[in-house]
C-alpha cells in the first residue's frame, strides 16, 4: 500500500473516532423502571411522559419501552434534570407517582437529577400504600438506572384530571 493511501486511510480512521466520541457526547442514556408501588412488580405501561430541566415540553420519542418492563430513555447531554410518569390503558391516563404527597389533591411533580442517576442511580420515595407495606419494598437501582413506583390513579383523581 502507497504510503500516501496509508496516511489517508489512518486520518479517515481518526475522524471517524473522533466523530463517535463527540456523538456520544451529545446524549446520555438511562435505563428507567416503572414498579408498582404496593407490590414492587413492574407495571404495564402505555407510554412514558418525559421532562427535562423544569420545561414543560414532554418528550416521549426519547425513551424506547424494553419488554421487561424497563425502557432505555436517551436525553441530551446539558440535561440537569428530569421527571418521568407512565401511562396506562393506551391512553394519556397518567399513573400516580408515588413520590409525590400521598393525599394531595394536586400532587407535586418531582425532578431528579441526571448526574445522581448516572453516577449511582435513583431509586424514587415509595408513599404508596401502607407505610408497612411500602417499606417490604426496596428495590436498588444501578448507575445510569432511574427506579420509581406508581399506582393507578382513583375515580376522584381521574375525575379531578
Amino acid at each position: 500500500m502507497p504510503r500516501r493511501n496509508l496516511w489517508g486511510l489512518i486520518l479517515l480512521l481518526s475522524m471517524a473516532a473522533l466523530c463517535g466520541s463527540l456523538l456520544a457526547q451529545t446524549e446520555k442514556t438511562i435505563t428507567i423502571r416503572m414498579l408498582d408501588g404496593k407490590t414492587g412488580k413492574p407495571m404495564p405501561v402505555s407510554g412514558y411522559v418525559v421532562r427535562v430541566d423544569h420545561d414543560p415540553t414532554v418528550h416521549a420519542d426519547w425513551v424506547m419501552p424494553g419488554g421487561d418492563g424497563s425502557a432505555k430513555l436517551t436525553v441530551p447531554a446539558n440535561a440537569k434534570v428530569l421527571s418521568v410518569q407512565g401511562t396506562y390503558d393506551a391512553s394519556m391516563q397518567l399513573y400516580f407517582n408515588c413520590d409525590s404527597a400521598n393525599g394531595k389533591q394536586d400532587p407535586v411533580e418531582r425532578w431528579y437529577a441526571i448526574s445522581d442517576i448516572l453516577a449511582t442511580g435513583v431509586v424514587a420515595p415509595n408513599g404508596c400504600g401502607r407505610a408497612s407495606n411500602a417499606a417490604k419494598i426496596k428495590p436498588t437501582a444501578k448507575p445510569g438506572e432511574f427506579v420509581f413506583m406508581v399506582r393507578k390513579m382513583t375515580m376522584a383523581e381521574e375525575w379531578r384530571n
